[in-house]
C-alpha cells in the first residue's frame, strides 16, 4: 500500500497510507496530538497522581515513528522517576521514513536519542537516557499477556475506521488486565463505541478536551 510523508499543521510531519486515507499522526499536528493525549493526559498526570512513585512502565499500543518514545525520552530529563518504555509494532517503519520525518529537529533535541530509540535491536531492553530504558517489541497488540505489568498506556493504533478489530472489547479486557492498580490509558479516539467497550472489561473512563482537530478523548482508569 503506497505511503507518503505528509507535513500537518503544527509543521511537523506524519506518515500517511494513502490507500486507507489513514495518517500514523493526526493532520491537525502531528506534535501537538503527542503532547495533548499521551504526554500530558497520561505520563504527567499519572506523575502527578502518584509522585512517590520511584519508577514507572509504559506500554505503547502501535510504537509506529517512536514520537511519542522521544517525547518520553525527552520528559524522563525533567524527573526523578525511572521509565521502562515498552514499544508494541507489528510491522515497523522504514529507516528512510523515519529519516524524512525530522522529529529530531523539530523537538531541537539531541539527533542521538531518536536515532538511538531506532537502531537498538528488538526484544531487548536498552538504556536510552539516565532514566530512560526501552524495549521494542514486534508484536501483534493481541499478542499482550502481561498482567499488573504497567503504569500507563499509550494506546495508538491506527482508527477503528480502518482497523474496527483493535477497538473492541477482548483488546480493551488485555490492557485492563496489563495494568496495575491507579494504571491509566489514554488515547486519542472518543467513540462512543470505544468508551463503551472501556467500561464494559472495568475501566472508569474520562472524556476529555482533545488535541486540535479533534473535540475530546479518552482516559480510562484501572481503579
Amino acid at each position: 500500500m503506497k505511503r507518503s510523508i505528509i507535513t500537518t499543521s503544527d509543521g511537523s510531519k506524519t506518515i500517511q497510507i494513502e490507500g486507507w486515507n489513514e495518517q500514523y499522526h493526526s493532520i491537525h499536528g502531528a506534535l501537538q496530538e503527542a503532547k495533548h493525549v499521551y504526554i500530558n493526559a497520561g505520563l504527567k498526570t499519572f506523575l502527578e497522581r502518584q509522585p512517590k512513585q520511584n519508577a514507572l512502565t509504559v506500554l505503547e499500543i502501535g510504537f509506529g515513528t517512536g514520537l511519542n518514545a522521544l517525547l518520553t525520552a525527552l520528559e524522563s530529563l525533567n524527573i526523578s522517576q525511572e521509565i521502562c518504555y515498552h514499544g508494541i509494532e507489528a510491522y515497523p517503519v522504514e529507516a528512510e521514513e523515519l529519516q524524512a520525518l525530522g522529529y529530531h529537529t523539530l523537538i531541537g533535541s539531541d539527533p542521538s536519542i531518536f536515532q538511538n530509540i531506532h537502531n537498538c535491536s528488538w526484544h531487548e531492553t536498552h538504556k536510552i537516557l539516565p532514566h530512560f530504558s526501552i524495549v521494542k517489541r514486534q508484536a501483534f497488540f493481541s499478542d499482550i499477556a502481561e498482567v499488573n505489568a504497567f503504569d500507563v498506556i499509550y494506546f495508538d493504533a491506527f482508527g477503528p475506521r480502518v482497523q474496527p478489530n483493535l477497538w473492541i472489547e477482548s483488546i480493551f479486557k488485555k490492557m485492563y488486565e496489563a495494568l496495575r492498580p491507579n494504571g491509566l490509558l489514554v488515547t486519542y479516539c472518543a467513540k462512543g463505541s470505544v468508551r463503551r467497550c472501556m467500561q464494559a472489561v472495568g475501566f472508569e473512563v474520562e472524556r476529555l478536551p482533545g488535541p486540535p482537530g479533534k473535540r475530546e478523548m479518552l482516559r480510562a482508569i484501572k481503579l
